[in-house]
């Protein structure tokens, strides 16, 4: 009703508005002159009432940073655009400082709000809390900057709980988590949940990013993958990825690539030389499942997608980026039937859950690993059929899944039982629901969990 009024009275105004020249123009009103020596009339000044200028859909991240292959430093000065939109007023601000975990790893040099050094922050683990100088109410927006240091941690994977991602191998440099964020705020708390043994544990809100990258030594240059989009930017590379999580790079002297596209989607093989047929598939893989999930879920949401292989043991998913073990190319047989192929449309679905519909990762892990573990069988379904009975065999029933899928990771016992429950009983749970609602109503649902919950986080 409210519309329709609104509508009407639109129409009255541009009624009354075209009728203006059917009238007569009304008889001008003289001025008395005032006498020579007399003050001048004078008007008053309309005020002006500024444009409200609306507060940007998500925060923004601009980092510089240069980085020193041989040293494994990286200098980084971040700018972050950060929006209130929680509704409330916020004394301060709660950061995800990840590398702070490795000892002697992250230098915070200097951290200011709207130019006024925050000298009073506290780093507790990876938490870093900067009191604001003024509270930052609902619907505006403030400007964060820091300047770091990185230095690298090696990435040593016997000495270790779970395997190393971040930091250096003998055969690259990986940035993972490396940069400060400012975790979501959802019912009254900042979520920035502990590291566990297995699994994941942050929880990323959505976000631009531009990454200008210069290098120490450009003449000895590595290869360097990432999220972004590359352009030259002078001296540096500018890399961009709009409506992301978690902006990711990987370089190496040993990198070769191989390149396709999908439609206007750029899709860049990364891997050491005595890999080539298997980064060629990996790459060939994750087109194959690009095209399927769109068509099944939604459109996928960036310019490009990197895969890189990763001198540790799992493959792990980030914006526009995943890394896939070196041990599945190490396994690759020149068949669909293997882990290659099955974890590669397996990371390549977490584009779809992870990077646009967001969750929990450290309560509700499920949500993401479940439903991307599920994206295998339509990927096998829709390309190689004859190979389904295979992959449930192979990859879930082999290992006997059972248990409540919708545990946290710090109740998975162990990696191995984690994965069990949460990745293969939560394919066989969605299997069991589309067998119950039927194929339409199952892929309908899918495609609007997707559309409506995209660019958001699920609590």
């Amino acid at each position: 009703m409210r519309q329709h009024l609104l509508h009407l009275a639109l129409c009255s105004f541009l009624f009354i508005a075209s009728s203006c020249n059917n009238y007569a123009a009304p008889p001008a009103i003289s001025t008395p002159i005032p006498p020579a020596n007399g003050p001048l009339p004078t008007s008053t000044p309309t005020p002006q009432v500024p444009t409200p200028i609306p507060i940007p859909a998500r925060p923004a991240y601009i980092l510089n940073i240069l980085l020193d292959y041989d040293r494994h430093l990286i200098t980084v000065d971040e700018t972050i655009t950060y929006p209130n939109q929680t509704g409330q007023p916020l004394d301060s601000l709660v950061f995800a400082a990840a590398p702070n975990l490795w000892q002697n790893c992250f230098e915070l040099r200097a951290l200011a709000v709207e130019g006024i050094p925050i000298t009073d922050y506290t780093l507790d683990g990876h938490r870093l809390t900067a009191p604001l100088p003024a509270p930052l109410q609902p619907a505006s927006v403030s400007t964060v900057t820091l300047s770091y240091n990185l230095s690298l941690p090696y990435m040593d994977q016997i000495n270790s709980l779970r395997a190393r991602i971040f930091g250096y191998s003998e055969m690259q440099m990986n940035l993972t988590n490396w940069y400060p964020f400012i975790v979501p705020f959802a019912n009254g708390e900042w979520i920035l949940r502990e590291p566990w043994s297995h699994g994941e544990y942050l929880v990323y809100p959505i976000a631009d990013f531009e990454v200008n990258l210069k290098l120490a030594n450009p003449e000895t240059a590595p290869i360097v993958a990432s999220s972004g989009f590359p352009e030259p930017n002078g001296e540096s590379t500018r890399y961009t990825l709009t409506a992301g999580r978690a902006f990711t790079l990987s370089a190496s002297r040993e990198f070769q690539v191989s390149n396709t596209k999908v439609g206007d989607v750029k899709i860049s093989s990364y891997y050491f030389p005595i890999y080539e047929r298997a980064g060629q598939a990996a790459m060939t893989a994750s087109a194959d499942a690009l095209q399927v999930y769109s068509q099944k879920f939604g459109p996928y949401p960036h310019k490009s997608l990197s895969i890189i292989i990763a001198d540790f043991k799992d493959s792990m998913e980030f914006s526009a980026f995943y890394f896939h073990s070196r041990s599945f190319y190490d396994q690759y047989n020149g068949t669909s039937q293997n882990y290659l192929t099955f974890v590669a449309a397996h990371e390549t679905a977490h584009q779809w859950w992870f990077d646009q519909v967001a969750n929990d990762q450290a309560l509700e892990p499920w949500l993401d690993e479940s439903l991307t573990t599920y994206s295998e069988a339509i990927f096998y379904e829709t390309l190689y059929p004859d190979l389904v009975p295979w992959w449930w065999s192979y990859r879930i029933d082999y290992f006997e899944p059972k248990g409540k899928i919708n545990i946290p990771v710090y109740d998975g016992q162990n990696d191995d039982t984690y994965k069990h429950t949460v990745y293969f009983n939560g394919a066989h749970f969605l299997q069991d629901l589309r067998g119950r609602i039927g194929d339409e109503a199952f892929f309908a649902f899918i495609r609007d969990y997707y559309t409506w919950h995209g660019h958001k986080l699920r609590f």
